[in-house]
């Protein structure tokens, strides 16, 4: 049957839409296609571009050491942090190794891109061996094989450092805190300390004397502050010294009390992780010295570094620095305060020794609260 021209036309009208309709939509598809193809090419860029690091997961201040549970993994874009970042632990704790000495241990890379331990001992780098049979370390030296005992030592970050930041090896640095059989947790309670001291912060303790010179006795020491019922003590800190320690600090703090207006405090490290441990310069009573010399105590290495520390004439005037210190000033100062230094000392002692006992009052009673 034939159709008229209106019907006709009315056919070819909707045939040209539907047909514009299907390009319109292909051309729609094509677009959303080659969208959803680019999309998924640069997802897949940036996956390639993403790596695994370590992280902090809290904050940490200058010095303080880090441990294990304080990283976390994280995936980052690798254009945004530094080539030395890594996702292998066992990187940061190779970095943490060294020998019995005290020589530190590197990490270098081979042609073939594998890790190798070299031992840096005397100058030179000597890589270490892993003797199969025993799981010992060596090295190969002089031809010899010589074995090698291998500890790891605490890390601390050199600076502070907020959540999150990326773990480099070059943000840490190591301690030697090997803990010596000569090692005692000590208590003290007439040092003058830091307004914002706080458990964690490291410390040199001085002498400040009337005539405005100034001593390091012990130097760069953690400090360790106790609480009772959760309160910070407001004198009284722990820190861990060796038996010469403990001997420069009971000289010091005797000779504080014999002087009137002498003062011994403490002063924090602005940059614990970065900053080397000042040596100590205070200058030891007669009768100290000659402990130290018969303590069998002390360790032969400390013995070393006091005897190098009392024969040292940076003076270049043929006399030793600290004895001549001692005879010239501190002990001609001790004996003008005649029959009042001794005085002096006891009244301090009973002091100490009175506030010692306080403490430990408040400290057992406070268990006692807990235990009722």
């Amino acid at each position: 049957m034939a159709s008229n021209p209106m019907q006709r036309k009315a056919r070819n009208s909707f045939l040209l839409g539907m047909l514009l309709m299907l390009i319109i939509t292909g051309a729609i598809i094509a677009l959303l296609f080659m969208q959803l193809m680019d999309k998924n090419k640069k997802e897949k860029e940036q996956l390639q571009q993403m790596v695994n690091a370590y992280v902090l997961n809290q904050d940490v201040k200058s010095g303080q050491v880090i441990t294990n549970d304080m990283l976390e993994t994280k995936t980052v874009d690798k254009t945004l942090v530094p080539s030395n970042a890594t996702s292998d632990i066992q990187v940061i704790e190779n970095y943490a190794l060294q020998d019995k000495e005290g020589n530190n241990v590197i990490t270098k890379t081979d042609k073939e891109g594998n890790a190798n331990l070299y031992l840096q001992k005397d100058g030179e780098d000597y890589q270490l061996y892993k003797e199969e049979e025993t799981e010992n370390y060596y090295i190969e030296r002089n031809n010899n094989k010589e074995y090698v005992e291998l500890n790891s030592v605490p890390l601390v970050a050199k600076v502070t450092m907020k959540k999150n930041t990326l773990m480099t090896t070059e943000l840490l640095s190591k301690i030697d805190s090997v803990v010596q059989n000569d090692v005692r947790k000590q208590e003290y309670n007439m040092i003058v300390l830091p307004m914002d001291l706080t458990t964690g912060d490291y410390i040199d303790i001085r002498v400040l004397l009337p005539s405005g010179q100034d001593y390091i006795v012990v130097s760069k020491k953690e400090v360790e502050i106790p609480s009772i019922n959760g309160v910070d003590s407001e004198d009284t800190i722990w820190i861990n010294l060796t038996e010469d320690e403990i001997l420069h600090m009971s000289c010091a703090i005797v000779d504080t009390y014999k002087i009137a207006g002498a003062k011994i405090y403490a002063t924090k490290y602005t940059e614990a992780g970065m900053q080397e441990a000042a040596t100590p310069t205070y200058p030891l009573s007669e009768n100290t010295t000659a402990l130290l010399t018969s303590n069998p105590n002390i360790l032969e290495k400390a013995m070393n570094e006091i005897r190098a520390r009392y024969s040292a004439d940076n003076n270049g005037d043929g006399n030793s620095d600290l004895p001549n210190l001692r005879n010239n000033y501190i002990n001609g100062v001790i004996d003008s305060q005649g029959e009042q230094a001794d005085s002096n000392v006891d009244t301090k002692m009973q002091e100490s020794i009175t506030n010692s006992k306080n403490k430990r009052k408040e400290y057992l009673d406070s268990l006692a609260g807990v235990v009722e």
